[in-house]
């Protein structure tokens, strides 16, 4: 039995589609920002690919939204998004259909991102972001478990610079810039009664290496004075920068 909200009563965690919702966007006028499925993961392995590009055929024609989607499984978004056929199987679901000109692809009213709560998270799902087609692409430190250093991450043996672009061969070649940066940083302390608390420390050096590359910061919470504030001041301002669409 479902509960009010969509969900299993017995089995909370257990994936839930909701088909008989997707056309809701197809009904709004004024143009929204949709966060996608928020509170699970659009890219789950128990999401079928059929209902995954349902979804991204109505943000093909809801075009006037913005839709945030936001993953812990980069590698499983790659494989859909980045699929050669995804474009055609995508638009074939909406009224433009498919037709001789290419496929718009991908959509400039999706944004992707990521989860890394920690450096290791970040150094294995930003990467792949990467290389990921996308409008805007962001990472989402939330909650923040432990410092994050965006501008140093490992990967293959080397490391990338998210904020800028940059990857750095540890054999001292010359740097290139494989891949698109990163658009967005969020950033926001656990909550909760049994909350681990994130260093003041770790959210200014993050925030203070955003804005040096001009890469806009979002500060959802933080503790001060030992009591968890939304939107909170930081260096004397609230952080609550996103990119521009």
């Amino acid at each position: 039995m479902a509960g009010r909200c969509g969900y299993d009563k017995d089995e909370p965690f257990k994936v839930t589609l909701h088909p008989d919702r997707l056309q809701d966007p197809l009904k709004w006028k004024k143009p929204r920002t949709v966060l996608v499925s928020f509170m699970g993961d659009l890219f789950h392995e128990d999401v079928p690919d059929k209902y995954i590009i349902d979804c991204l055929s109505i943000m093909a024609e809801a075009w006037q939204h913005t839709f945030i989607i936001l993953t812990k499984r980069p590698a499983r978004m790659k494989d859909i998004i980045a699929h050669e056929t995804v474009a055609n199987d995508v638009w074939l679901q909406t009224s433009r259909g498919v037709n001789a000109e290419p496929s718009p692809w991908l959509l400039p009213n999706i944004w992707l991102g990521v989860t890394a709560e920690n450096q290791a998270r970040a150094d294995e799902r930003i990467p792949i972001l990467l290389q990921i087609p996308a409008a805007k692409r962001f990472v989402s430190i939330e909650p923040m478990l432990g410092p994050v250093d965006l501008s140093n991450l490992k990967y293959d043996g080397d490391v990338l610079d998210a904020l800028v672009g940059e990857y750095l061969s540890t054999d001292g070649s010359e740097a290139y810039v494989p891949w698109n940066k990163l658009d967005w940083v969020i950033c926001g302390s656990e909550s909760g009664p049994r909350k681990r608390p994130a260093q003041t420390e770790w959210i200014c050096d993050l925030k203070d290496k955003c804005v040096a590359t001009a890469v806009p910061f979002y500060l959802k919470q933080m503790e001060v004075d030992g009591k968890l504030v939304k939107m909170p001041e930081l260096d004397g301002r609230i952080w609550r920068e996103m990119p521009c669409e």
